[in-house]
Formats: structure tokens, C-alpha cells, sequence
């Protein structure tokens, strides 16, 4: 009905033409008053169809078979009204009455294409018209030439309308099954659309289950830290000694699993900012293996650095040396024997890191799926000593955040070798790194107002800032902070990031400084949800996060938020 309805409008006036020219033949022979009439009476008749189709689309009320009932009734009256113009036919000469039948053919032909070969329309309109005309050849005498040339005619024109109608039908198919390709490819587009709803729902529902598991394991494990942190630096025996250092080891190394839960986390929030400079990497491979080389001597195994020349590249170092990190402590996981190569090279306007190891390798038909979040080939087990399987997902995320391309070729048996291209870097334009901060050990005389919901954390971080010789004032709620403020005026709030209710660490920080102007401000958080890492950017406030297991962390971070 659409098309029908859109093609009665586009089609008007090029009929209305050619009825002038039939019109304007009529007035030669019939005079011009009859062939104006005529004409008027065409013309009103095509605007009366063009207006019942475009009513006939709106009309939904009216069943979809009657509506084309109705189409195919104006498809006969549409003919009859242009097989009207046969009534000049017995006046015209030869010559014009085949100008009048090349007009009707011509609109005959063009009903293929105008009703897509429906055959109810089509056929409505071709009989009404070319039957007559037909007819008139047949039976209207044909002067200054042979009677059988008319009967003739008359027989080519059945002919070529059973043609009409075959193309019609053709036609038709062809329109049919390209409708329904429509129609199937628009209920696969909103299953498609459903899938991918489905698939965001279950990643949003993964990022909410992860922060939430994050946080409340953080908490319990940042007192223990915290505890385990203040027991470290009192004067104990030597077997107690010993108890809380392998305490504090499983601490850190179950922190740094949950850190890597942080990471994919910051990549969800979008908080994550590249900051690309110029910058040695060569310094920084070395750097990365002599720090790794205790950790495969454990193993058995060396980690070697093949970097003869100086090489210089523009990334961002600290997003980069996430990436090798991860890279060289997964080929110290599945390596057994042999050796870890990290090596570098300048190609032109790209530099080439090279990271190989002589471990178990890959199968081709897993090389992809490594990159997945949780997904580990040789850990089915679930072995907590090889983590969670997040490296490779953050190294290919922070690859992509930089546009560094990441290849990866393995042989099971034969080891594994990641290539990541960066690019180059001006040799005369690199900085030099940063100054080294030395940061004392302890905040002598340091006012801390705390706040936290969990007394645990209270009680653990109260001892420990005490331990650093910090003047401490704790608090539960943003009340209780803010009354506190009064009575002693602190230097930094170090408060947590999520409370009860509606509170937040933010709207604490920002209450203590309406009273203390100048007051350092600190968040600390278990929370891992990218809605609170956002939020916690935004506020532009420093944010440590749970399990704080690193005092010198802790003493820097207090030193930073007191100078901001």
C-alpha cells in the first residue's frame, strides 16, 4: 500500500503529460474544447486516485485486504479513464493513433515497475486498457492501408500484454522476496539488538558483582594490612617477626590479584589518562628486568634484557610499564625452564619491544581467547599462585588506549613471544625523568582527622598513624568529622571514599574544609565501581586504595595531600 500510494504521487504528473499530447492530437482533429474537457476530466481523476491512496495508507482501521480491493477497483478506473482517450482513435490518421497506442503501452509497461507486478492492481489496470485498445485496432477500419495491418496490431497488443503480465509476475517475486530479506534482516537486527542489551546488562552486572566483591574484601584485608603494617614496626622476637612478614607477603600478594580487579575497573570508569611523552625506554626495560630477575631466580630461571643501543619512544612510561610488567611476570608464571628475553629496537618511526620466553606455549586455537578477562589456558584449577587471569585483558586495553599494536605468536612447547609496536621518539626531545622524592619515614607531629564507618579500620589505622607519630582524631559519620574539626583542626582527612547511607568521603572533605580552609584532603577506598572511580576523579582529590599494604605509600600520600 505504501508504494502504491508513493508511486500514484510521483507518477501523476509525467501521465498528466502524456495525456497533453494525446489531448493536444484530439484538438487537431475534434476541436479543443472537447480534448480540454477531456484533459480536465484526466487530471481531476489522477488527483482523486493519488489522494484515496494516500488515505488508504492512514486508514488503519480498515482490514489491509479491503484497502487493496479498493486499490485494485481505482487500478480499473485509472484504465478506463486512459482508454477514454480512445474515442478520438477512429479520427486520428495511422500515424497518430500509433502515437496514442505508444502512450498507452508505455503506461501499460510502466505498471511493472509502479505496482512491483502485483498482480491485483497490475492486471486491473493493463485489461482496462489495453483490452480496449486492442479492440479498436481489431474493429476500426484502417484507412490508406491494409485491414490486416490493424488486426495484426490488435494481436500484437494481447501478445505483449500476456508478456506485461509475465514480467509482472516476475516482477512480483522479485519484490516479495526482497521484503522478506527485509523483514528478516530487521528481526535479526533486534535480535541482534536484544543480544548486545543482554551482553551490556551481563557487563554491567559483572562490573557491579566485581565492585562490590572488591570492596567488601578490601575492607577486612586493609585492617589486617593495616595491622599487620604497625606489628611490623614494633620491636618483636624473632619468630613473631617472621609470622608477620609471611603475613604481610600473602597480603600483598593477594592485594596485588585484587589490584588487577582495580585495573579492569579505571578501564571501565574511562579514568584512566594517557599522558604520552618522550622517554628511554631502554632505562625502563632495565629497570623492569632487574626488578623481575628475583622473582625467576626463585624459578630457576633469568630474565635477560637485549637492548644494545639506546632506544626512545613516545608513549606514556607509566601506562607502558604496566604492559611489560604484566608481559614478563605471565612469562615468569608458565615458564619452567630456560629464559625470558625483553628486548628493543628502533624500525623507523617505530620502535619494537620484544618479550619471549622458552615456557609452554599456546595452542593456535587459544592464542585469542587469552585476551579475555578470567581466561586462563594452563590454570583450570584455578591456581591463586598464577592470579586471575586479567593480565593479558589489561595489556591489551592499555595497548589499545595508547594505539599500540599487540601481536602474539606461540608454539605449545616452544614458548611465546609478544611484539608491541610503539612509536619512535626524537633522541633530543626526551626528558629526563623525574627527581627522585626521598620520603621520610615517619609524619611526626602530623594532625589526621580519620574517618571511616568500620570501627575495625578505625581502630587498625588509628594505631598505625600513632606508630607514624600522627596526632589522630577518629570519626564515624560526617557529623561526628565535622565536630571533631572544631575541636582540633586538622592538617589532612584521610577519609573513606563510600559510608553509610548517603555519605561520602567527598561531601566529608568538603564539609571539614568550610571550617578548616586550607585542609588537606585524602580518599581511601575498597570500592572498585567504575560510577565511584568517576566520581572520585572528578572530585580531584588523591585516592589510595584498599589494601593499603605499603607504609611508604601511605607516608607519601599524606606528604602529597597536605601540599595540594
Amino acid at each position: 500500500m505504501q508504494l502504491l500510494a508513493r508511486q500514484a504521487r510521483t507518477h501523476a504528473f509525467p501521465v498528466a503529460c502524456a495525456m497533453t499530447l494525446v489531448a493536444a492530437i484530439a484538438a487537431e482533429r475534434m476541436g479543443i474544447t472537447l480534448a480540454i474537457g477531456w484533459l480536465v476530466f484526466v487530471v481531476l481523476a489522477l488527483a482523486a486516485r493519488t489522494l484515496v491512496f494516500a488515505r488508504l495508507v492512514r486508514e488503519h482501521r480498515l482490514p489491509i485486504e479491503h484497502r487493496l480491493r479498493i486499490a485494485a477497483a481505482l487500478g480499473v478506473v485509472n484504465g478506463l479513464v486512459h482508454a477514454s482517450s480512445l474515442y478520438f482513435f477512429p479520427s486520428l490518421s495511422p500515424f497518430e493513433r500509433a502515437v496514442q497506442t505508444m502512450v498507452l503501452t508505455s503506461l501499460a509497461a510502466g505498471t511493472v515497475t509502479t505496482t512491483a507486478g502485483y498482480a491485483r492492481v497490475m492486471s486491473a489496470y493493463v485489461f482496462s486498457t489495453m483490452l480496449p485498445l486492442s479492440a479498436f485496432w481489431a474493429f476500426t477500419p484502417v484507412t490508406d492501408a491494409p485491414q490486416w495491418i490493424g488486426r495484426t496490431l490488435s494481436v500484437l497488443i494481447v501478445m505483449y500484454l500476456s508478456l506485461l503480465m509475465t514480467l509482472g509476475r516476475d516482477a512480483w517475486r522479485l519484490f516479495s522476496d526482497s521484503f522478506a530479506m527485509r523483514l528478516e534482516q530487521r528481526d535479526a537486527n533486534r535480535r541482534l539488538e536484544q543480544a548486545l542489551a543482554a551482553a551490556e546488562e551481563a557487563s554491567r552486572a559483572k562490573t557491579r558483582f566485581l565492585a562490590s566483591a572488591s570492596h567488601d574484601l578490601r575492607q577486612p584485608m586493609h585492617t589486617i594490612a593495616v595491622f599487620g603494617a604497625a606489628l611490623s614496626m614494633r620491636r618483636l622476637d624473632e619468630i613473631t617477626a617472621r609470622m608477620v612478614q609471611q603475613m604481610n607477603a600473602a597480603l600483598v600478594a593477594l592485594a596485588n590479584q585484587i589490584d588487577a580487579l582495580l585495573d579492569i575497573s579505571k578501564l571501565d570508569a574511562g579514568v584512566v589518562k594517557v599522558a604520552p611523552i618522550d622517554f628511554d625506554l631502554g632505562a625502563l626495560l632495565r629497570r623492569i628486568v632487574d626488578e623481575s630477575n628475583a622473582s625467576a631466580q626463585r624459578k630457576g630461571l633469568r630474565v635477560d634484557l637485549r637492548c644494545s643501543a639506546p632506544v626512545y619512544a613516545h608513549a606514556d612510561p607509566l601506562l607502558v610499564e604496566r604492559i611489560v610488567r604484566n608481559l614478563v611476570d605471565n612469562s615468569i608464571k608458565y615458564t619452567e625452564r630456560g629464559r625470558i628475553d625483553v628486548g628493543a629496537s628502533r624500525s623507523g618511526a617505530q620502535c619494537r619491544l620484544v618479550i619471549a620466553d622458552t615456557g609452554c606455549g599456546i595452542p593456535a586455537s587459544e592464542q585469542q581467547r587469552v585476551f579475555e578477562e578470567f581466561y586462563q589456558v594452563a590454570n583450570r584449577e584455578r591456581d591463586r599462585t598464577q592470579g586471575l587471569g586479567l593480565g593479558l585483558s589489561i595489556v591489551k586495553r592499555l595497548a589499545a588506549l595508547q594505539q599500540i599494536d599487540v601481536n602474539l605468536q606461540s608454539e605449545v612447547n616452544r614458548g611465546t613471544t609478544v611484539t608491541l609496536a610503539l612509536a619512535a621518539a626524537d633522541t633530543a626531545a626526551v626528558q629526563s625523568g623525574p627527581a627522585i622524592r626521598h620520603v621520610p619515614a615517619r609524619l611526626d607531629g602530623m594532625r589526621v582527622l580519620l574517618l571511616d564507618d568500620e570501627e575495625g579500620v578505625r581502630a587498625s589505622m588509628s594505631a598505625l598513624l600513632q606508630d607514624l607519630g600522627c596526632s589522630v582524631a577518629a570519626a564515624a559519620d560526617i557529623a561526628g568529622a565535622v565536630d571533631a574539626a572544631r575541636v582540633a583542626p586538622p592538617q589532612v582527612v584521610l577519609a573513606d571514599l563510600r559510608l553509610r547511607g548517603a555519605e561520602s568521603g567527598i561531601a566529608a572533605i568538603h564539609a571539614i574544609r568550610a571550617i578548616v580552609p586550607n585542609v588537606g584532603g585524602l580518599l581511601v577506598s575498597g570500592d572498585t565501581a567504575p560510577e565511584r572511580l568517576r566520581e572520585a576523579h572528578d572530585s580531584g582529590l588523591r585516592l589510595l586504595h584498599k589494601p593499603v599494604t605499603s607504609i611508604s605509600l601511605l607516608v607519601e600520600e599524606m606528604l602529597a595531600a597536605t601540599s595540594s
